[in-house]
């Protein structure tokens, strides 16, 4: 097993990447911990985890809220001793529209929990991950990152792309902890956040653009999968990528450069 006895914490691991890449992770031997803002569906992963026989405890935690963050990585670190690493992975799309129409708070809600739940993860785990070492994964996109063609999301986009800049500028200075960051650009995933995305007036603003037959030229328009995410999340967390730090991989079968 990859990860035996490895302490994982996976923020957003009640459904979509954050759940396989939970499974996984345990199957290889990770304790996995869970930050999870709705207790119910993060249970259902720990359950299944632990079915299974794995080792899983769930905390609940709102990552916009630093207390709550603050307080879930000092229960999960006393609970087994240590945190190895950890999948910033919990995000929302927000709100789709065009910047009249998008509100202060819709632009604030999007910045607080992508952007600001990111740097509260790192932050609070940082403590322990300093006492033996670790691994960071940050989950950005490809928009804002390799693509800009979806008009409307500019919110998401600026996070998606300050989440790379944030995995460069801390994989420097925590080098010397012998913590490396990382960061995946997924396009499309089947998982649930696209049905949640608010999108208004875009009509009025879209480009018209189009794209040949096929938006995702590797799988002839099929979108990705969790389990395709999860497995390089396990990659990137494991002595397989031990020389790699401050590094984006799109994964998205050629999308981004299509779409760009």
């Amino acid at each position: 097993m990859l990860l035996k006895d490895k302490v994982a914490v996976i923020t957003g691991a009640g459904s979509g990447i954050g759940k396989e890449t939970a499974f996984l992770l345990a199957k290889e031997g990770a304790k996995i911990a869970t930050l999870d803002r709705t207790p119910e569906k993060g249970q259902k992963t720990i359950d299944q985890i632990k079915q299974a026989g794995g080792e899983a405890m769930m905390t609940t935690a709102d990552i916009s809220y630093p207390e709550q963050v603050q307080q879930s990585m000092d229960k999960i670190a006393e609970t087994w001793g240590k945190i190895d690493i950890v999948f910033a992975n919990a995000g929302i799309n927000g709100v789709w529209a065009p910047l009249e129409e998008l509100s202060p708070e819709e632009w604030k809600a999007t910045i607080s929990i992508n952007l600001d739940g990111t740097f509260y993860t790192l932050k609070y785990a940082l403590p322990y991950l300093k006492k033996q070492g670790g691994s960071v994964v940050i989950n950005s996109s490809v928009n804002g990152t390799r693509m800009f063609s979806n008009t409307g999301a500019t919110a998401y986009a600026c996070t998606k792309a300050a989440q790379v800049t944030f995995a460069k500028m801390t994989a420097l200075e925590l080098a010397r902890y012998k913590i490396r960051v990382n960061v995946i650009c997924p396009g499309a995933i089947t998982t649930e956040i696209d049905q949640n995305t608010e999108r208004q007036y875009l009509e009025k603003t879209q480009e018209l653009v189009e794209f040949p037959e096929g938006k995702i030229p590797l799988t002839q328009g099929q979108p990705g999968t969790s389990e395709q995410v999860a497995q390089l999340v396990l990659f990137l967390v494991s002595d397989a990528s031990s020389h790699i730090t401050g590094t984006e991989v799109w994964i998205d079968g050629g999308q981004s450069l299509l779409q760009g």
